[in-house]
């Protein structure tokens, strides 16, 4: 196969509201599960948000120290974004923290392949096609304290492999 024949990486996003908090801490956590399951080169992750509230705004600094603290690398250069519809139509897995994020992506793109991020998680309640998902919701942290933070990291965590498993599973397809 030629370069030019080559098909480019596998692209994940995750959403959250304003893209400072939940959604880059997911994005940081699954680059380096990606990067640790050697599929670093062959997939893309990135974050958005549904609101511009925070547009431009780097990640919520407890986020990162939460992040940093259990032996992430959060280089700094994240800034918060809007999801578009360009964006949805260019990913071939985009992983909502709550139900109303995964509704307001559907809206935008019925036919993004849009997922509940934590239904990846084996612990996580099992939700059937047709049920509501919010028992998949990612909680909030910003309104919190540390706790909430690594609440959400843990939840974060106790997903990713279930995501790298699945990426791989279509990457060799």
């Amino acid at each position: 196969m030629t370069s030019a024949e080559a098909p480019g990486p596998y692209r994940v996003m995750t959403v959250c509201t304003g893209n400072i908090c939940r959604s880059p801490m997911a994005e940081v956590v699954l680059r380096d599960r990606f990067e640790a399951a050697g599929l670093g080169g062959r997939v893309v992750v990135d974050s958005t948000g549904i609101s511009d509230e925070e547009q431009g705004h780097p990640v919520d600094r407890r986020a990162r120290d939460v992040l940093t603290e259990h032996g992430y690398v959060v280089d700094g250069t994240h800034r918060a974004r809007q999801v578009r519809a360009g964006d949805l139509a260019a990913r071939d897995l985009v992983l909502a923290m709550t139900s109303q994020h995964a509704r307001a992506l559907r809206r935008l793109d019925a036919a993004a392949p849009v997922r509940m991020y934590r239904s990846f998680d084996p612990a996580a309640p099992q939700v059937a096609p047709g049920d509501p998902e919010h028992a998949l919701d990612i909680a909030d942290p910003w309104y919190g304290g540390r706790r909430e933070f690594e609440d959400c990291l843990e939840e974060v965590e106790a997903a990713a492999d279930g995501i790298v498993a699945y990426v791989r599973a279509h990457l060799d397809d």
